[in-house]
């Protein structure tokens, strides 16, 4: 898998290719050992280059945030694969907006059902990649119409898990 991810404004290539039950990282073509650990909610524990790290992570309906120690970092992930998927990704919040995966990973919980209000930013869909769960939060105030999304199944980068109107 590879994404583009900028972090305060600086854009990266991070490639993650998983073999053996391990994850192999690329940053900017650098191969990094990486082991990570999700030790709890939006909190994952790192291993880099044997060095240790706690990252937490902080998301709104417009922003993704990581905290390292006390430094927090302005996050902005791309997945190319999933872009098509996003053609509607303007901004705009009049009609239906489709919530996707980021990237594949298994569907842990609906946290919503359907014909349900939700505002912009509640949690929809807890998705687990990478031993980290990921909740995908609406991208406005709506109606849920539709949940395509059950737990325990399997979903890969761009299959839309939900639709609010």
């Amino acid at each position: 898998m590879v994404y583009e991810v900028t972090v305060d404004g600086k854009p990266h290539r991070l490639e993650l290719d998983r073999t053996e039950g391990a994850w192999k990282c690329r940053l900017d073509g650098r191969e990094i050992d990486v082991d990570a650990v999700l030790t709890r909610p939006d909190v994952l524990s790192l291993l880099v280059d044997g060095r240790s790290y706690e990252i937490k992570r902080e998301q709104n309906a417009t922003d993704l945030y990581l905290w390292v120690g006390s430094t927090r970092f302005e996050v902005k992930l791309h997945d190319p694969r999933s872009l098509r998927s996003r053609l509607d990704g303007t901004g705009d919040t009049s009609g239906p907006r489709k919530l996707v995966a980021p990237m594949p990973g298994k569907v842990v919980r609906v946290l919503v059902t359907e014909k349900s209000e939700v505002e912009a930013g509640q949690g929809i869909v807890v998705v687990e990649a990478m031993k980290m769960q990921n909740e995908i939060k609406s991208p406005k105030k709506g109606v849920v119409r539709k949940i395509l999304a059950a737990p325990g199944a399997s979903v890969n980068a761009g299959d839309v898990l939900a639709i609010v109107e």
